[in-house]
């Protein structure tokens, strides 16, 4: 249970996101087309809102999966050890990065719940009505979430220091050749 949380939780947060902006698009795309009913008021609002939770969770999502945006063809011209202590840098870096990040939303969100502590009246969404601490509190999420997982991918590189990793060009050439058998094996069950 754990493993799968581990590998999946981010992706179907994300996509559950995307079903959502899908189904409620398609909804207005539909209500529109009806005559004599209004168009959704709320619904560029939800979606909107769906994205910010997507981005949030993305980060994350990224961080685990090691699909951040890198120059790795310099780091492919190093020697092994080289890369590897690089990659926990950049993980340290990360982690604290997301941490700083964190730390501020939980300033946002302070702000925003004190404003309700103080007797004004919370801040919402003009279509819907929600409470924006929402949306602070899915950044907390978020950076909070990415911080554990830039902490766990420093774990799993030192743990994985001394295995050797493959170069880019080793990687996609790998990947190529399971895709290859992957698209034999299905013609082959035709």
């Amino acid at each position: 249970m754990f493993k799968w949380l581990d590998e999946h939780f981010e992706e179907v947060l994300m996509v559950i996101f995307l079903i959502l902006i899908s189904c409620v698009m398609m909804l207005q795309v539909v209500v529109r087309k009806i005559p004599f009913i209004q168009s959704l008021t709320w619904a560029e609002e939800f979606s909107r809102f769906m994205w910010i939770m997507s981005v949030f969770i993305s980060l994350p999502y990224t961080i685990r999966k090691a699909n951040m945006l890198r120059v790795s063809v310099v780091l492919d011209l190093m020697p092994q050890k080289v890369r590897k202590v690089i990659n926990l840098c950049v993980d340290v870096i990360v982690a604290a990065c997301m941490a700083l990040l964190a730390y501020h939303s939980v300033e946002c969100l302070k702000w925003s719940a004190g404003e309700m502590l103080e007797g004004a009246k919370a801040e919402t969404s003009p279509a819907m009505n929600w409470p924006m601490w929402w949306l602070y509190a899915c950044g907390l999420f978020g950076f909070a979430l990415a911080t554990l997982r830039a902490v766990q991918m420093f774990f799993i590189h030192l743990k994985n220091f001394n295995v050797k990793e493959l170069t880019t060009l080793e990687q996609t050439q790998l990947d190529a050749q399971a895709e290859l058998e992957a698209a034999k094996s299905a013609e082959g069950a035709k």
